[in-house]
């Protein structure tokens, strides 16, 4: 239940916030006379000509949720013109807005929190994203089968230097060997129960932080980075069941870091259309994440429903692509040969700049 309450939460703040970056009000109010009550300007209208606050202003109960529905539902006609355009004619959205239709449409950020904030509650609500007991049990598990393992290993190896028969020229490179079984052994120990079990595998364990494993220590130059980025990797590998969580909670916390990602990869995709800035191809960028947003949450929705993982895959797969052809073409009139081409390059520089976003969010996930 706390799930589901959660969502909705989620679901309405990001509306609320969406509306707020948007700078949308309420519901239109009727026509009034005398002064603003917020700069005392005369009133000629339901708007005050100054400052733009309602004439009418309410002080009940039931308008406030009126407020919450009506940025959740309404967006002041705004979404119902924006979502349709977004879907089936994302280009000329993108050049509309561009061009100075913004009155009529929901602005590329304002959707863009929106669409995060829903993808955030429809996964809290159909598990989207699978954390918790079933991964940690998996992770557990193939951790125990990898120790048994190594332990088979370990042991014949050590069978084998007590042999008579071993050459002593072999021997130094058993011993390297069998130090490296027993590292790898600690590393699963560390990892499973907090300590390690061989003292004599080569790997200096620090009494006093708890960090571990020499192989896995990092060694960036900075002593204090280095102790955040060890102690956060140990805390990961014991528990990733919250690694997972807080991966996640950290991609909807820093999701607009795709936008100045994507920034220069657009840009470099569309060289030599002239008469574009980098302002256009944020607008582009935002729009077409808000986009994905929706349509992840559209397929997390569907397979809550049951409909199967196939239909999931044919979506994730057919619609992003076309999307962005349409895009592109229509958002910066290109031809469909030179659209294509660009096409397959975004689709090389999309795979970087997940890579890259990945890599912030687990150096992020680290330092705890």
């Amino acid at each position: 239940m706390s799930g589901e309450v959660e969502a909705a939460g989620t679901a309405i703040e990001g509306a609320l916030l969406g509306a707020a970056v948007d700078g949308m009000g309420g519901a239109m109010a009727d026509a009034a006379e005398g002064k603003c009550l917020n700069c005392r300007a005369q009133l000629s209208g339901p708007f005050c000509a100054i400052c733009g606050q309602k004439a009418h202003v309410h002080r009940t109960l039931s308008a406030i949720w009126h407020d919450i529905l009506h940025s959740v539902l309404h967006f002041d006609g705004k979404l119902w013109r924006t979502l349709p355009m977004l879907v089936f004619k994302p280009g000329e959205l993108t050049r509309r807005y561009i061009h100075g239709e913004r009155a009529k449409f929901i602005s590329p950020m304002a959707l863009f929190l929106f669409s995060i904030f829903m993808m955030f509650a429809v996964f809290s609500f159909t598990g989207g994203a699978a954390i918790g007991g079933s991964s940690n049990f998996d992770f557990k598990k193939e951790m125990a089968a990898e120790a048994v393992k190594l332990d088979k290993k370990i042991t014949e190896t050590e069978r084998l230097l007590a042999s008579d028969e071993m050459p002593s020229a072999a021997k130094p490179a058993m011993i390297a060997q069998l130090n490296k079984l027993k590292s790898e052994r600690n590393g699963i120990a560390l990892a499973t129960t907090g300590k390690p079990i061989y003292s004599d595998a080569g790997s200096k364990i620090a009494a006093d932080d708890g960090v571990g494993l020499s192989t896995v220590r990092s060694d960036t130059g900075w002593k204090w980075l280095d102790d955040k980025l060890n102690k956060g990797g140990v805390k990961m590998m014991q528990n990733p069941g919250l690694a997972l969580y807080k991966l996640q909670s950290n991609g909807y916390k820093f999701a607009w870091l795709l936008i100045p990602l994507s920034l220069p990869f657009v840009w470099l995709v569309t060289l030599g259309r002239r008469g574009h800035h980098f302002y256009d191809h944020a607008v582009f960028t935002t729009y077409s994440m808000s986009f994905m947003c929706l349509l992840f949450l559209t397929i997390a929705v569907l397979a809550k429903l049951g409909t199967g993982d196939d239909l999931g895959v044919a979506i994730f797969l057919i619609v992003p692509p076309l999307h962005l052809y349409k895009q592109l073409r229509h958002g910066y009139g290109l031809s469909r040969i030179s659209t294509l081409i660009r096409l397959l390059v975004l689709l090389f520089f999309i795979v970087i700049i997940l890579t890259l976003f990945s890599m912030i969010l687990l150096f992020l996930g680290i330092l705890g």
